[in-house]
């Protein structure tokens, strides 16, 4: 008997009715399908569920995050999620325990995770990375991030990960070892030398943009930047806002991402008259509630913007409105 030819439509189209019925309830081990098969199908409603909200909308990050397996990118399970209180052991080690916007320690000692998707998904969709650019990605991690980015650029382009910590730096490398166009370099992130890049995308809380990343970016090139203030909370973790910085042959512009609560950047060289720069910013805003950072549009390398047009205005840079 012929057997009839399958098309890849025909298989998204059986994978989107498994993914109607696990949204409707059923568990995908009531249909016939592998495990691979149904941790995809997990992986197809997570991705769904993150990129609700994200800002702008972009299907192709979606499916970056549906193609990539968090759990290559951890320790062997059970794994330790973050919740309010403290860490908690997961039962055993099925992978769906990840496919959630949890926080999963992955130096649980330090208070360090593997990032929160809710945060990550709408600042990598303000990045808007192409197929085909450069990404450097600062404070890689494992590499779980990485592994994104590299999926956006694809085969013509690459991702440059740069790791402060050796262990970690260790196993990104180890975790990202199949993927052609993904490295990793162990170093402080505001000094390694790298390519020109189309975006760098820090990950981790700093206090000023460095001059590394500034002059690292291409024409049109996009900083993604968590700017942060001195700890409010118990850990190590810092509050702040993230920026989005665009190069503009020598003009810099600005747009708004979002707040964030985000380890520190270790080995950036954080600068404490930048730091209370901001906190006083920020407190200003808080005082009067007012959002007044979302009105910030322009970076200028430079103190010589009037003090009533600056949000921030910090030794040697400025955030501005105009």
């Amino acid at each position: 008997m012929r057997r009839p030819n399958v098309t890849a439509t025909d298989i998204r189209a059986s994978h989107e009715c498994l993914l109607v019925a696990v949204y409707a309830g059923a568990h995908p081990e009531e249909f016939d399908v592998t495990r691979d098969q149904e941790l995809a199908i997990i992986r197809r409603a997570y991705a769904k569920q993150i990129l609700a909200w994200a800002t702008p909308s972009d299907p192709r990050l979606e499916a970056a995050f549906a193609a990539v397996p968090r759990e290559r990118f951890l320790d062997p399970g059970p794994w330790l999620i973050m919740r309010y209180g403290g860490y908690v052991l997961t039962r055993d080690a099925d992978p769906v325990y990840l496919y959630d916007d949890v926080l999963i320690g992955i130096a649980p000692e330090r208070g360090l995770n593997n990032g929160a998707p809710s945060y990550h998904a709408p600042v990598l969709a303000s990045a808007h990375i192409k197929g085909g650019d450069h990404v450097v990605h600062v404070g890689a991690g494992t590499g779980y991030y990485t592994a994104i980015m590299a999926h956006l650029v694809g085969s013509s382009g690459k991702v440059t990960a740069i790791e402060y910590d050796p262990s970690l730096a260790a196993r990104a490398r180890d975790n990202l070892a199949s993927l052609g166009n993904a490295r990793v370099i162990q170093g402080d992130g505001a000094a390694v030398d790298f390519e020109p890049a189309d975006v760098i995308y820090v990950n981790a809380g700093a206090t000023h943009p460095a001059d590394r990343w500034l002059d690292g970016l291409t024409e049109g090139g996009r900083l993604m930047l968590p700017l942060t203030r001195v700890k409010q909370m118990e850990g190590n973790v810092r509050h702040g806002r993230v920026f989005q910085i665009e190069r503009r042959d020598t003009d810099y512009l600005v747009q708004s991402v979002m707040n964030v609560a985000i380890y520190p950047c270790e080995g950036c060289g954080r600068d404490p008259d930048a730091e209370a720069a901001l906190a006083a910013a920020i407190e200003k805003d808080i005082e009067s509630r007012t959002e007044n950072w979302r009105r910030v549009t322009r970076f200028y390398r430079n103190t010589e913007i009037p003090q009533e047009r600056c949000w921030l205005r910090a030794p040697g840079w400025a955030l501005a409105y105009e």
